[in-house]
């Protein structure tokens, strides 16, 4: 955001479920941050952008559809939205031409009316209708002017935003217009009820997002801001992926893909692990995602409150051996239901950040590879031992070293480990994988013998014959 969120006011858009509400905030915020599908009840919890398209900027809320059931997941869904209306300056109440007008948008129009709130009546999806009666049957709920939308075509958009701009109170025009600090971008990951939703709750101290036994309910990635010790964080909630073989529903094959651009966009993972249950090869699936791009790691094992002391030793057991390629991450016991670990996990958090971000310079690594060298050399290769002159930063998150020499392509795996274990060491990097690659220094011969005169070639040859004669 350009301003922080207090100074921006507050649009929630509200509806039914599949009206298009989730499109309509991709179009506002300019982005494609909420998940969109052709399904009803895809989005769940609040989803929060900014719309910079008119003169006054306003915060955007996406929320979930109000199907008029105050039971199970609904009620729960329903929970958010009024939230929502609560925070919001003013509501769009966001209506299906094609359904036209139904009993429960006349239930959900009766409950904003109680709350007092500015708000607005759209009519969305009147693609390839008359839009004038295709407003026509909505004016039964005494609204006065009715917008035409086509939110997939991004029709009617400049309207809504106009007709917004005179309900929304002016700015704070002393507030600067500063980038704003996200400050550590936390993705947190893992199966199913693994308790994502409710470590993000209990870091918050409300009930910011979803939670419930039925597994799935978080669907799309939410970003939740966070401050705490003097430190932010953006924390991003993310989606529980199951195995391949049961992911058959297209909305959960949406959430997987937003699953992993969460990955690529935060800088440091937490992948939680339910203690009471066998570390799964979706654990390991999503450990490998993370290294592929590179973040930090941390082990949350949670649900570790009540385990008797067998119990706990298996579970450590499980985890030396399954997690031995990331044995650099550390891990954290917590209970994200009453909170125990808490403090130790946000440290973890701190530490793998900086150690993702740690400054190098060309001086220290290099005069850390002279003596790991000195200490073991790589092993021969054809009767020769490759040479590692200097090594220079190649980059960080992760933190990246980039060795020259002669034969490094020859270099064992082991040697690698060994490297790298080394440049941990010495610089305490905690909780971050390290890339390590090699150059070849360039040969200033090469390429020399194509560059010889005939005559520098009889030359050459002669030389030869007489050796062998000598040789005789």
């Amino acid at each position: 955001m350009d301003r922080t969120a207090d100074t921006l006011p507050v649009v929630a858009l509200v509806g039914r479920p599949n009206v298009g509400k989730s499109t309509l905030f991709n179009v506002l915020t300019r982005t494609r941050d909420a998940l969109v599908v052709d399904l009803p009840g895809v989005t769940r919890d609040r989803h929060y952008g900014v719309c910079r398209l008119g003169e006054t900027p306003f915060v955007v809320v996406d929320t979930g559809g109000l199907s008029g059931d105050e039971d199970g997941l609904d009620g729960l869904t329903a929970r958010q939205v009024r939230l929502a209306i609560d925070e919001a300056d003013a509501v769009v109440l966001l209506t299906d031409a094609r359904d036209g007008l139904l009993p429960q948008d006349q239930a959900i129009l009766d409950e904003l009316r109680r709350t007092g709130k500015p708000m607005l009546l759209a009519v969305n999806k009147t693609e390839g209708l008359d839009e004038s009666v295709a407003t026509a049957e909505f004016a039964g709920l005494g609204m006065a002017s009715p917008l035409a939308l086509a939110t997939a075509h991004n029709r009617g958009t400049e309207a809504l935003i106009a007709s917004l701009q005179s309900l929304l109170p002016l700015p704070l025009h002393e507030a600067p217009v500063t980038q704003v600090d996200e400050g550590i971008r936390v993705a947190i990951l893992g199966r199913p009820n693994a308790g994502k939703s409710t470590l993000v709750n209990r870091l918050l101290g409300e009930e910011r997002v979803i939670v419930s036994e039925v597994a799935g309910t978080t669907r799309d990635s939410i970003r939740v801001p966070l401050e705490r010790d003097g430190r932010k964080y953006t924390l991003i909630d993310t989606a529980g992926v199951r195995r391949r073989a049961r992911v058959d529903e297209a909305v959960e094959k949406f959430s997987v893909i937003k699953t992993l651009q969460a990955i690529a966009a935060a800088q440091v993972a937490v992948l939680m692990v339910d203690a009471r249950e066998n570390l799964a090869e979706q654990d390991l699936t999503l450990t490998g995602h993370v290294l592929d791009e590179g973040r930090a790691l941390v082990i949350a094992v949670n649900k570790w409150d009540d385990m008797d002391p067998y119990d706990r030793e298996q579970c450590q057991r499980a985890l030396d051996r399954r997690l031995d390629f990331v044995a650099w991450a550390k891990r954290v016991f917590i209970s994200a239901r009453h909170g125990s670990g808490l403090r130790e996990l946000m440290r973890a958090i701190d530490r793998a950040h900086a150690s993702a971000t740690c400054a190098m310079t060309s001086s220290q690594l290099t005069r850390t590879l002279e003596q790991a060298y000195e200490s073991h050399q790589p092993p021969l290769v054809r009767g020769h031992a490759p040479k590692l002159r200097y090594a220079h930063p190649g980059g960080h998150n992760p933190p990246t070293i980039i060795i020259h020499g002669t034969r490094t392509k020859h270099i064992a795996p082991a040697y690698r480990r060994y490297l790298e274990n080394t440049f941990r060491k010495r610089y305490r990097l905690e909780g971050t994988p390290v890339r390590i690659e090699f150059r070849d220094s360039e040969n200033p011969y090469a390429g020399r013998r194509n560059e010889l005169t005939d005559s520098q070639k009889r030359k050459r040859q002669r030389m030869i014959r007489k050796v062998k004669r000598n040789k005789r």
